[in-house]
């Protein structure tokens, strides 16, 4: 009877060598294959360790042809780890139809925890983190970025992004733009790297540090904007039942206004209804 491999999902450094776990080191030194994100990148992190195992690059443009051919590793009995860039695979980098044949296939996946660019910021923001949502990049082009930011308009928990430095000082307008002058962030750039910075401030004063010295608008950075103040006003099945009728000749945001007009309920409140309504 054969048996096959495991998967290790192994989390790598987020800029300090020191954070890879003596764990995660034995994964890499001991599996038989590592399916990287950037193959270039990762020997560089091996090499600093001395692990000499060989490499395998597992991207976005590569992901369904690697996928099959590490399927076919493991069902031979192959142990392989899979790792990024940096922090925790599958966390907006690739991996996830890899992991969804596995289970499907009943082959056996180990996480190997370590560093995580999200969870590392959370702890640091100085919002509450018993609840957040993460959503990843956000989109680059001005109207995507806006109908982007717009969902989380009226969200109460603390939310995380991640942004690139060329764009993070126009993401900042953008956000001051949907959310308001009250809204806290914290920016948090260069996570475990010598330029690590933490500032909090009201998104004008996040936009005024960033113009004031242009190297703050450089490194890899991760968002964390303060929730929404929960509304108290109810919305009772009157108003849902106009907010319903209007929105099935609007889109959601100009339904909302319209609404709001009408019964004096906040639009951002009826905004989020409208949101959650389209997702049962």
């Amino acid at each position: 009877m054969s048996t096959t491999g495991v998967l290790y999902v192994v989390a790598t450094p987020i800029g300090n060598m020191q954070d890879l776990t003596l764990r995660a080191q034995d994964i890499l030194t001991h599996v038989d294959l590592i399916a990287a994100e950037d193959t270039r990148h990762s020997r560089y992190l091996l090499n600093h360790f001395s692990i000499n195992t060989p490499l395998m690059a597992l991207h976005e443009h590569n992901e369904q042809q690697a996928t099959q051919k590490l399927l076919a590793q493991l069902q031979q009995g192959k142990n392989i780890a899979l790792i990024s860039d940096a922090g925790t695979p599958l966390i907006s980098d690739p991996g996830s139809e890899l992991t969804r044949i596995l289970h499907a296939e009943k082959i056996k996946i180990v996480p190997i925890p370590g560093a995580s660019a999200v969870i590392s910021a959370l702890s640091v923001a100085g919002f509450p983190a018993d609840q957040f949502i993460f959503a990843g990049f956000i989109p680059p082009k001005e109207n995507a970025r806006r109908q982007f930011l717009e969902q989380f308009l009226a969200e109460t928990r603390t939310t995380v992004f991640y942004e690139a430095p060329h764009r993070i000082l126009s993401c900042m307008m953008a956000m001051e733009q949907v959310f308001g002058e009250k809204r806290d962030i914290a920016l948090v750039k260069e996570l475990t790297k010598l330029f690590e910075t933490i500032y909090r401030a009201p998104l004008p004063e996040v936009i005024t540090w960033l113009e004031e010295d242009p190297v703050r608008q450089k490194g890899e950075f991760v968002i964390v904007l303060s929730g929404a103040a929960p509304q108290e006003c109810s919305i009772d099945a009157e108003t849902q039942r106009i907010l319903n009728l209007a929105r099935q000749q609007l889109p959601l945001k100009k339904a909302a206004k319209l609404v709001s007009e009408i019964t004096g309920i906040s639009k951002n409140q009826l905004y989020q209804l409208g949101v959650e309504n389209e997702k049962e």
